[in-house]
Order: structure tokens, then sequence, then C-alpha cells
């Protein structure tokens, strides 16, 4: 199956709303998000409309998705741009000018078939190609447990840095930051 990589676009509210609840849904949810899928859920549309529009300006925040041949979006990573002078989001506030990966998602049928991989080589791509100071890494944050995903950013060139951060509502486990740098 092919595939079509692209940003998301601010009318498709209803696509990315129904991909974020499918990733939520996904039995590695529970440590790979930080949203339970009951929370999302009842968000109105006007949170989805808001946060669509905001990832398809691509200002502080893009999200790109995969599209298969069929229509159906295959998978979805945002990027998050992080600047020292911004407000810190997920993880440590940045001390230098970075991207940061998350809401990284492939649907199980469209595993093994690169998905992630062009998902990454877009939002890589998108985030060395900003105005402004240049970035000067991209960053991402994996759970301990969650050794799929960290195989699979290692394949793809990124690094542990031997951050790490308490997961949020288990402070037992660790996140663990992964870096790649220009």
């Amino acid at each position: 199956m092919d595939y079509v990589v692209r940003a998301v676009r601010a009318g498709e509210w209803e696509r990315a709303r129904e991909i974020r609840l499918a990733a939520l849904r996904d039995p590695a949810a529970p440590i790979a998000f930080l949203e339970s899928y009951e929370d999302a859920r009842v968000r109105p549309d006007v949170f989805w409309r808001e946060r669509t529009a905001g990832a398809a300006s691509g200002e502080h925040v893009r999200q790109f998705i995969a599209e298969a041949s069929d229509g159906q979006w295959a998978g979805t990573v945002s990027v998050l741009v992080e600047r020292p002078a911004s407000e810190p989001g997920f993880g440590e506030a940045a001390e230098v000018d970075q991207a940061h990966l998350v809401g990284v998602f492939v649907r199980p049928g469209h595993r093994g078939r690169g998905v992630v991989d062009a998902l990454f080589r877009e939002a890589i791509d998108w985030s060395w190609s900003l105005a402004g100071p240049p970035l000067v890494r991209v960053r991402l944050y994996v759970h301990e447990a969650n050794t799929r995903a960290a195989k699979a950013y290692r394949r793809m060139g990124f690094a542990p840095t031997g951050g790490t951060l308490p997961m949020q509502g288990d402070p037992t486990a660790q996140e663990l930051e992964f870096e790649i740098r220009r």
C-alpha cells in the first residue's frame, strides 16, 4: 500500500479526532500517551477544531498524517517547537532551540510498512526547515517498558540522552529521553 505523508489541514478536525481516539484505544496507550480515551472522547467539537487548526498552522506545533491509498489515515505524529524563552511543555524546559515529537501512532494494520519512518522523516525535515534560530535537536520521550517504540526510534537514528522523567500518574516508572541532532 502507498502512503502520502502531509500536514493535517484545519478542516480535518473530525479525522484528527478519530485517529487520536483510535490511538488512545490501542493496547499500548497507557504507556504511550498522557491522555486517556475516556477524557478525550468527551471533549467538545470546539476543542478538536482549535487543536487541529493550531496543528495545521505550524507556528508552534505541526501534526503530520500518513494517508493510505484507500484514504484511511494510517498514522500520525505531532511536532512541538520548543525554544528556551518558551513555556516548558512536557518534560524539562528547553535549554536549546528544539523540536519535540509527540502523539506517535500507527494503526496496527499499517505497522511494519515504513509508516513511522515516513512520518518521522517529514516531521524532522520540517523541524530543520523552520525559520528563526535553527533547531539544534529533535527529542522525544518513550516509556521504559515501550521497547517496541524505543527499538523503532533507535533504528531511525535517535539515541538515548540519559535524561529521564517520572511517568505521569506512575512515579515508579520512567520516561526515557531520546534525541537526534542536526
